[in-house]
């Protein structure tokens, strides 16, 4: 049996033009011409128009929302040309003119936007042919013109007309619906939910119906209307990426503690679901796990196993309530040690985050368990429900514990509700200070976590003007991290045939203070001992670094050392001091690559002249970077 699929053509009446006009959330793949002249209207700059690509853009993408993201419209609307090309194995997202296009692995069709200038001797329609009847431009003042794809060999096919299909009897007398919540019972979040094949064949049934004649009866499905692509909605549509703006490895902890009771743990579920919903999950964006609490703490589901939000929402529905005491202390060092690794799908780059769920108070001391996921870079937020009465603080383990464990006592790491019934209202203000990726400081990142010491040569081939030139370098590198004393920490060294400790890693805790002191080093003059300079920046300067920072030597010179260096730099190595070796001038290369840590032509250069030093402060800090990113966390 072969089924003949229908297009409807639909002609737009314009009062003025012959330019068709559509709406902003009309695709490319909706329309089957492969050239045409549209008019877009205002307001198509919205999020809510989706885009996927950057130039060539897929045809799953709104219209009149590529045309502003292209730069060929603004937000104001007007003319454009439009072309269709082939598909792309790949679209790439960026952000351009206001809108924030997404990324897309592949499509089966791709298009491009054009300023409207007709070229010479090229007629384009004045009606656009859609490929299915829920055409966007069915309005008021609009007429149906049959139309027809080739017939399949050795069938045959009648020229339909839309009204003649909706003549059809349907067997289906009204919609079934599932009924409204009432207003008591809904949630006063507002979350966009997925919608079934069947909702939207449902949906477009309705619409259908409304345009033709206003019928009680609506045409659900009609396989000679609606093309193939159209029935399998479910599977060509794109999933969600996630969004770009807030790629973040989440872990929620949530309360399973006996005290919390069905109901109550019910409502931390059902926040758990809307920030799903709210996040946008994807492997472009944010990813969650989460990890339950009570005697013990137990992994429901790590950052991998879910990777977007319709899948994430059913998992959290699933989840059982453990039962037990409110151990935070232990869950939050459990998380610490085995939730962000790579094997349960922990992303370099992506800030970690953990979201801690309290009902009253816990029953242990989460500071000293939450100072060490902090310093391994794990971002903590309280949400703290129904604190102590007055009568009861004598039980409280450790009081004032939310402040303890954040790591800024500012109230953007923290939030309180005194209801369990008012903690759907956290949900905008925790999605929104879970994605602000530029402030969450606690995270540690390859510009915020090091101790640095520098290992200046100061001996006499490098003279008073070429000294300046080597401070300028040191202080263009320093001015690329973040200086603090929980940051990064700068610390030098001075030497010729003797060392100078010029600061140590705890004497400045601010960027002025750093930069000021780099640039009142005096210029010693002297020898060349390199080896001798490198045991005393380990003794003086690595030794009193925190467990928790990473290590980094740079050292500078001009010439070869007079004594060994080879044992001091296997010294280094072992200490896990990642040693950058800058030879300039009259420095031996083979000398370098003896300091340097392995592979050396990552941390050794050289440069033929002082004034050069400044060409190789990007590439130090890029390798600095990619090296961190490449490591596991601490």
């Amino acid at each position: 049996q072969h089924t003949t699929i229908l297009l409807v053509k639909i002609t737009i009446i314009a009062s003025n033009s012959s330019v068709p006009q559509i709406n902003c959330d009309v695709k490319a793949g909706k329309i089957i011409n492969p050239e045409f002249i549209v008019k877009c209207p205002a307001g198509c700059q919205d999020p809510k128009y989706h885009v996927y690509g950057t130039d060539v853009y897929a045809s799953y993408s709104s219209v009149c929302g590529a045309a502003v993201h292209s730069g060929v419209l603004d937000n104001s609307g007007g003319k454009i040309l439009v072309r269709k090309v082939a598909g792309q194995s790949g679209y790439k997202g960026s952000y351009s003119n206001g809108v924030q296009s997404l990324s897309l692995p592949r499509w089966r069709e791709s298009f491009i936007v054009l300023e409207s200038k007709p070229k010479k001797g090229v007629t384009y329609p004045s009606a656009l042919t859609y490929s299915s009847s829920k055409s966007p431009a069915a309005q008021a003042g609009e007429t149906t013109k049959a139309y027809q794809r080739p017939p399949i060999p050795g069938t045959t096919a009648q020229p339909v007309t839309l009204m003649q299909l909706l003549a059809v009897t349907v067997a289906v007398a009204t919609p079934t619906t599932l009924p409204r919540p009432s207003p008591s019972a809904a949630s006063t979040t507002s979350i966009p939910r997925p919608q079934s094949v069947g909702h939207r064949s449902q949906e477009m049934g309705q619409e259908m119906g409304n345009w033709a004649f206003r019928s009680p009866k609506v045409l659900l499905l009609f396989p000679g209307l609606v093309p193939k692509e159209e029935l399998s909605t479910q599977s060509l549509e794109p999933v969600s990426l996630g969004d770009p703006n807030c790629k973040i490895d989440l872990s929620f902890l949530i309360d399973g503690s006996t005290s919390i009771g069905k109901r109550r743990f019910r409502i931390q579920k059902q926040l758990l679901a809307d920030v799903a919903q709210a996040l946008d999950i994807g492997p472009a964006g944010p990813l969650m796990g989460v990890v339950q609490y009570g005697d013990n703490p137990a992994t429901h589901f790590n950052l991998k196993t879910h990777t977007n939000s319709r899948d994430l929402k059913t998992a959290i529905e699933k989840i059982t309530q453990r039962g037990g005491l409110s151990n935070v202390g232990r869950a939050i060092s459990f998380v610490t040690k085995n939730f962000f690794s790579k094997a349960n799908g922990n992303r370099s780059g992506a800030p970690n985050v953990v979201v801690v769920l309290v009902d009253g108070w816990p029953t242990d001391k989460v500071e000293e368990a939450s100072r060490l996921a902090r310093e391994s870079g794990i971002n903590i937020f309280f949400i703290t429900i129904e604190g102590a009465a007055e009568n009861e603080k004598q039980y409280v383990v450790e009081p004032n514990f939310a402040n303890k464990a954040v790591c800024r006592t500012n109230g953007f790491y923290s939030l309180h509700v005194q209801s369990w019934f008012g903690l759907h209202k956290t949900l905008q203000p925790l999605v929104k200070r879970v994605c602000d990726t530029d402030r969450l400081a606690c995270s540690k990142t390859c510009l915020n976590s090091a101790d640095i010491g520098f290992v200046i040569d100061g001996s006499s081939s490098v003279g008073t003007g070429n000294f300046r030139t080597v401070l300028q370098f040191v202080t263009n590198l320093t001015k690329e991290f973040e200086i603090s004393d929980t940051d990064t920490r700068i610390g030098a060294v001075q030497y010729t045939y003797e060392q100078r400790l010029e600061f140590g890693f705890d004497k400045y805790s601010s960027k002025p203070d750093i930069l000021n002191a780099i640039k009142r080093v005096g210029y010693w003059s002297g020898g060349t001992s390199t080896g001798a300079a490198i045991n005393f920046a380990l003794e003086q300067l690595f030794k009193k670094s925190k467990p928790n920072k990473r290590k980094l030597m740079i050292l500078i010179t001009d010439g070869r050392s007079y004594d060994d260096v080879r044992i001091p730099a296997m010294a280094a190595h072992l200490k896990g001091v990642i040693t950058y070796a800058i030879g300039v001038a009259w420095a031996a290369q083979e000398e370098l690559e003896v300091i340097a840590t392995h592979p050396a032509r990552d941390h050794s250069f050289f440069v033929d002249e002082f004034d050069n030093l400044y060409q190789y402060v990007p590439r130090i800090i890029q390798n600095i970077c990619t090296e961190f990113n490449s490591q596991p966390r601490n």
